[in-house]
């Protein structure tokens, strides 16, 4: 409500402008029933039909006036309900962006905001229903509230002062069934919220159920799970039908409401015309007082309370899902590594009998690879296109479960780890770079939102980024993903591995976009930090860097120093002799 109360707030002019059309509202009601009444009682009861058509004329007009009242009030409208939607879903993205990288910072996190959600991050399958439907839904039900508060309050006032003008006792006869049916409806809008929270958790509860279903009915079957899952499925699906009968329930007493406010005046009028005459109010002043309650007040009351009851519970409780507090933002931290294993250093990381294809029944593109990287080490990944590195990497940062084998980064195995371990063992940076709207030094932090000015100058300074910078217009300056080349991008996500606390670094071809000057002094600089450098090269440069080459081709792995793997691997001479034809 405080949160409703501000953005009003903010708006006070188009508030104005809108009870101004409002105004222009009732004054039109007033002048419906009011001459009505006058062209009986001074028209066509008087023998003077002239007379009487004027005072229908006046009448007309005045409904035919209401046609630019109405086109100025949906433009104000527009004014409260576009800003609305746009607030919702901005919130809406940034609440699902914070659930991502909190709940599952390992798969988003851990490679730059770069890759996809093959991670295993937990990803919050209600986030595009926010997005969508319920903002959507937000946004109608927040117009129809508007117009259907401003309509009753304008029209009732111009309905009972027209009321008031024709004789006072109407009042007596209206006032009370309308007082009693607003109150019992105000009562009942606290339990009509709750019980559409309910019913909007009880849908999402099915929906989920249902996509946990289709997604995991091949292990369902084969465990044996469907009575289990029925059972669940069943439960959710009952709940859901439960809420909906409560609803039911509420939507008659909304009707009870209706009738009480609306439809009793009418009763109450035409049984107290006897006493009415015996008070002197004459057949026109009724006949006037029964169009007001039948011709305004009871169409606004009915509109109001049918919107409050459906539109406005809807509005409160979708308003409380997508307005409360934000999840806090998670950050990678140093996980329990548990246990070394004995006998020797750990390694940085180590593969064991790794196979890997495709997909089912396709060839592997890995088989059998045995690799251990030590801490500390520089290592190149070369090979043909399409014949496994980029595999090898996301085998190797835990992102794809091998078919067969074991992965350790830094002792601990990949498929143990939750996602938020990965994230603080290891980093992929790929070769489509990933850069979002914010400040450059934003870009540069995600990965270390804790890190200092001196650290983020340190890594502009060892990545030369400084040019980069002084284009941006410095590190605090919005920048447009956009304007930025695919070199400029590749350069913030190294500058982003460079911070990152992650001691195993995975550079899949992410200096492909980069000069030869610029590739050598970035893979210098990451070399340079703590930690194991894994890179896919795509320049005999960078495997000259390199501590070791492990050397794919298809059928079996080679492993070995630059001059090694001269004298051991045809297809290594092979690499090197294309990179010189290609310099050449």
């Amino acid at each position: 409500m405080a949160s409703a109360a501000v953005f009003l707030g903010r708006r006070k002019g188009v508030l104005v402008r809108l009870a101004a059309w409002s105004a222009a509202e009732s004054a039109q009601t007033f002048l419906g029933g009011y001459c009505v009444a006058r062209s009986l009682d001074d028209g066509f009861l008087r023998g003077a039909p002239v007379a009487g058509l004027l005072w229908l004329t006046g009448a007309a007009v005045a409904i035919l006036l209401g046609a630019p009242v109405v086109r100025g009030v949906f433009a104000e409208l527009a004014q409260l309900t576009e800003p609305l939607r746009d607030h919702l879903v901005q919130r809406s993205v940034e609440r699902a962006l914070r659930a991502a990288t909190g709940a599952g910072a390992g798969a988003g996190a851990g490679m730059g905001m770069s890759t996809g959600a093959g991670a295993g991050a937990t990803v919050d399958t209600t986030a595009v229903s926010r997005l969508t439907s319920q903002t959507e839904i937000a946004r109608d039900s927040f117009a129809g509230l508007v117009l259907a508060a401003r309509s009753f309050v304008f029209v009732a006032a111009g309905a009972l002062v027209g009321l008031l003008s024709l004789a006072p006792q109407f009042l007596l006869v209206v006032l009370p069934p309308l007082v009693l049916g607003l109150a019992l409806f105000t009562v009942s809008l606290r339990p009509m919220a709750r019980v559409q929270h309910r019913y909007l958790d009880a849908d999402e509860a099915v929906g989920r159920r249902a996509d946990i279903t289709c997604t995991a009915l091949r292990d369902i079957v084969a465990c044996g799970a469907q009575d289990t899952t029925a059972a669940h499925n069943r439960r959710a699906i009952d709940e859901a039908a439960a809420a909906q009968r409560a609803m039911a329930r509420w939507a008659a007493v909304r009707t009870l409401s209706v009738a009480t406010a609306g439809q009793l005046p009418v009763f109450l009028l035409l049984a107290a015309t006897p006493w009415l005459h015996r008070q002197g109010v004459t057949t026109g002043a009724l006949v006037g007082a029964l169009t007001y309650v039948l011709q305004a007040l009871l169409p606004a009351l009915h509109t109001l309370m049918t919107v409050l009851g459906a539109a406005g519970a809807r509005l409160f409780v979708i308003l409380d899902r997508l307005t409360g507090p934000l999840p806090e933002r998670a950050l990678p931290t140093a996980p329990d590594r548990g246990p070394a294993r004995r006998g020797r250093a750990t390694a940085a990381l180590e593969l064991t009998g790794v196979r890997a294809a495709y997909g089912p029944g396709t060839r592997a593109v890995l088989d059998d690879l045995e690799l251990t990287v030590e801490d500390g080490e520089h290592i190149a990944v070369v090979g043909p296109s399409g014949i496994g590195k980029s595999t090898l990497l996301r085998v190797a940062a835990g992102l794809l479960t091998p078919d067969q084998g074991d992965v350790r980064i830094s002792g601990r195995l990949a498929r143990a780890c939750r996602p938020s371990d990965l994230a603080a063992l290891r980093v992929l940076i790929p070769q489509e770079a990933y850069v979002f709207t914010g400040t450059l030094r934003e870009n540069l932090r995600y990965l270390r939102p804790d890190a200092g000015r001196s650290d983020v100058d340190e890594a502009v300074r060892v990545l030369a980024l400084s040019a980069l910078v002084d284009r941006l217009g410095g590190l605090d300056r919005p920048l447009t993903p956009g304007s930025l080349s695919l070199g400029e991008r590749q350069l913030i996500a190294l500058g982003r591995a460079h911070l990152s606390p992650a001691p195993l670094l995975l550079l899949d071809e992410a200096t492909c976009h980069l000069d030869p000057v610029a590739e050598a002094a970035a893979e210098r600089a990451l070399r340079a930090r703590p930690g194991t450098l894994v890179v896919v090269a795509h320049r005999l440069s960078s495997a000259l860097r390199a501590d070791r080459v492990l050397v794919l081709d298809g059928t079996r792995a080679q492993y070995g120093t630059h001059d090694d793997l001269l004298v051991r691997s045809a297809l290594y001479r092979d690499l090197v002799g294309h990179w010189n034809d290609v310099q050449a």
